[in-house]
Parts: C-alpha cells; structure tokens; sequence
C-alpha cells in the first residue's frame, strides 16, 4: 500500500496566547456586568426620582385646599434627613418636623416629632398598646404613598393615622417634607395639625437633651 499523506502539522500558540485570550473575555464580562450594573442603577434612580415627582405633586395637590401649595420649599440640595433639613433651610434641628412610620397590625401610623427628639420605646408602648418597630423602607412607599426620605403627613391614604408629638411644642413654626427628599413647608404647630389631619398631640419621645 502507498504511503498515507502526512496531515500537515498544526502549529501551537505561542506561550501565554490562551492565557491572553482568557484574560480579554474575562475582562469583557466583567465590563459587561458593570455596565448593566450601571444601567440598573440608572433606571432605578429614574424610577425613585419619578415617584418623588408624584408624590410632592400630590402633596401640592392635597394642600391646595388650603391655598398652600405654593409655599412648598424645594431645595437644590438633599433634605432628606434631619440634619441636611436643617442645613437646607439654616435652621435648628429642632425646627425639623420629622415624620417617622411605625408598624402596625392593619399597616403603619404615623408620628411627627421635633427633629432632635427620640422615641421613648416605654412611652411608646404605653400610647399604643405595641413595641416601636419603624416602617421597612421598601413598605413605605406602598403604605404612604411617599419614598423614604420624603415621607410626611400630608395627602396619605385614609387608612394611615397622624400624630403629633409633643416635642414640636416647643417651637413657634416647624418644617415638615411634602413628599420628596429636597422638599419642605413652614408650618405652625397648629397649622400642621389642621393640614395632617392628626388624630391628637401624644407624649411618645424622650425628653430633649439639655443644650
């Protein structure tokens, strides 16, 4: 018999070539994975920015009815706790109305307090007949129809009780947010409890710490 045709030889990457190549795909993955991480973070920055939108329009909406929807304070900059409240509008921390969510059996009430007031869990219980457990972030949108960080005491469902506390008491006008995280109105104490429609003033936080 002939001789068979030698198959030519294939040659071999040189040192490191598939190394490289691995290297390369590993990169692109990566890179593909930030970008899509990129892109989620995108869109719920948008999503979160779109519910506030609604949410301080329905609180503008809902203090219409007392002619107070212009006087609604949006500010170029966060206000989304206490401490950037008051910085946001040059004031004490004490002049934040700040409006906590508490759990309960059929939902979630609501508390507004000076903003350097803290909750007394024993007074707490007391009021309430329950311990203090505060809201999950991801539940207060759909119990309050406001996000985190904008959560007030206005244009809420029926459903979610208003309270006062008492430590407001001790100034002449308050800040409260209207529903998103740069937002505020000057209040009287009076005022806000006509405007959230509070269920009655309660002694629910510790005495204020001595200046």
């Amino acid at each position: 018999m002939g001789n068979r045709a030698e198959r030519p030889r294939q040659e071999e990457a040189p040192d490191g070539f598939w190394q490289g190549r691995r290297m390369k795909t590993g990169t692109a993955f990566h890179n593909f994975l930030v970008l899509c991480g990129k892109i989620k973070r995108d869109k719920e920055v948008k999503r979160k920015r779109e519910e506030m939108t609604m949410s301080i329009q329905a609180v503008k909406e809902y203090l219409a009815q007392w002619g107070r929807e212009n006087d609604v304070l949006e500010f170029p900059v966060s206000s989304a706790t206490v401490e950037l409240a008051a910085q946001a509008l040059h004031t004490s921390p004490a002049q934040i109305a700040k409006t906590l969510s508490f759990v309960q059996e059929d939902g979630c009430l609501l508390v507004v307090a000076a903003g350097d007031a803290r909750i007394d869990n024993a007074k707490f219980k007391a009021a309430f007949g329950m311990k203090a457990k505060m809201l999950p972030p991801d539940r207060a949108l759909e119990l309050t129809g406001h996000a985190v960080g904008g959560v007030c005491p206005f244009a809420l469902p029926e459903s979610v009780p208003v309270y006062l506390d008492r430590s407001l008491l001790s100034q002449e006008v308050v800040y409260p947010a209207c529903g998103s995280s740069n937002s505020a109105i000057r209040l009287t104490t009076e005022e806000l409890a006509l405007y959230s429609r509070s269920r009655g003033w309660v002694d629910v936080c510790k005495p204020a710490p001595a200046v």
